[in-house]
């Protein structure tokens, strides 16, 4: 059977050429796109796609190279082998979800294949600032490299001991040349996103005292720092005991519940869920890298960090968001993992865990803004010590 390309990807291949960054919904297909484009271009010289390590060990992208009939050696390795393929020459790379940010080893071997190779890169959220897109503009040749992208765009402030940016200069030069790199696919999801905002409870008790009187209350301690104020702030929020009963009861609702989570002692808690639920679980996370079971109900547990992109799920319509990650990024991937072209759902079912503590609130906010939470900049502004009595801790 000949495979044949949605409108919205035969569109995007006709503006595509090396240097441009393929922009798509997740599950609007990417990556079969790339492999077209590849295919028109030249299917006789060699292809090496770098994309994430779980996305390597799937087999998705010799998936999609079988169904174009694609008969050239397809070389599919992990960004973080990308110092491996510096010294290619005149062969294509597909630079599958963006890696290449800041100035680090990535970078500098980026720079290297982008200078002897045709590519393209390919990403749902390319960059969340400008500066983001320095490497993507250096390989373009808009830039010298990033000193001189500092000198003419970045307002840096005045007031604090190290670069912190204040403002970008003549942004609208940057959207210029944004836009002349951005090849974006007119797609439209075929099932609708729904989001539940989950009101769960919270110890206003334990909050006080870590964040009015800077109180460890685990060791009954003063706080150290507030890196420490931080970690016990969410701690006590995300182990509270009416997060746990929500997934009980919407267990009841959905049999087969994809559960994304933050912490080692969250995992603890849901890891429970299988004698309390008598359902099969399985996890992705930095101890275990397992499937989903195959059953008619289950539970899969998923670290943020470890399986937020670069894999999918066609067999439930429901994610929780058990807690709230700190990268707008993870949460917008994250949601992508059941939203694919194939799914046989018509509605997509998304809860989100929120309290009304001064934690989730902060982070809350950020995600809604499509920005970063910046704990550092949180722990900061929030720490200036109170001086602690028997009066500050019975608050």
């Amino acid at each position: 059977m000949t495979f044949s390309l949605d409108k919205h990807q035969s569109e995007a291949i006709a503006k595509l050429s090396t240097g441009k960054v393929l922009i798509g919904w997740t599950g609007s297909g990417k990556s079969i796109t790339a492999l077209a484009y590849y295919k028109a271009l030249d299917p006789f010289r060699p292809i090496y796609v770098l994309t994430t390590a779980k996305k390597r060990d799937s087999g998705d992208w010799f998936a999609d190279a079988m169904k174009l009939s694609l008969t050239n050696e397809l070389i599919v390795d992990s960004w973080n082998n990308i110092g491996k393929y510096t010294d290619i020459q005149d062969a294509f790379f597909i630079l599958d979800e963006q890696r290449i940010v800041g100035s680090g080893a990535w970078v500098k071997a980026f720079y290297e294949v982008a200078a002897k190779n045709e590519w393209i890169l390919l990403s749902a959220t390319p960059a969340d600032t400008w500066v983001d897109l320095v490497p993507i503009f250096v390989a373009n040749g808009f830039f010298r490299n990033k000193t001189q992208f500092n000198n003419e765009h970045v307002r840096f402030s005045r007031f604090t001991k190290y670069p912190k940016i204040d403002g970008y200069y003549d942004t609208w030069l940057l959207e210029k040349y944004r836009d002349q790199l951005y090849v974006e696919m007119d797609y439209l999801p075929p099932a609708t996103r729904v989001e539940h905002i989950v009101d769960v409870d919270f110890d206003v008790h334990e909050q006080k005292l870590l964040y009015g009187a800077r109180w460890n209350f685990y060791e009954d301690l003063p706080l150290k720092d507030a890196g420490e104020m931080m970690r016990y702030l969410r701690q006590s929020a995300n182990l509270h005991d009416s997060r746990y009963d929500k997934i009980l009861e919407l267990a009841a609702e959905h049999p087969r519940l994809i559960i994304f989570y933050n912490f080692d002692y969250e995992l603890e808690k849901l890891r429970l869920l299988h004698t309390e639920l008598d359902r099969p679980i399985a996890e992705w996370n930095g101890h275990n890298h397992q499937d989903p079971p195959d059953s008619d109900e289950w539970i899969y547990l998923v670290q943020y960090q470890a399986g937020a992109e670069a894999w999918n799920c066609t067999s439930t319509d429901t994610i929780i968001f058990y807690s709230l990650p700190y990268s707008y990024r993870q949460f917008h991937q994250a949601m992508g993992r059941i939203d694919r072209k194939n799914t046989p759902y018509t509605e997509l079912h998304y809860y989100i865990f929120k309290s009304r503590a001064i934690i989730d609130q902060a982070i809350w906010k950020a995600l809604r803004r499509k920005k970063n939470f910046q704990a550092a900049a949180f722990a900061k502004k929030s720490w200036p010590r109170k001086e602690f009595t028997p009066l500050n801790r019975a608050a």
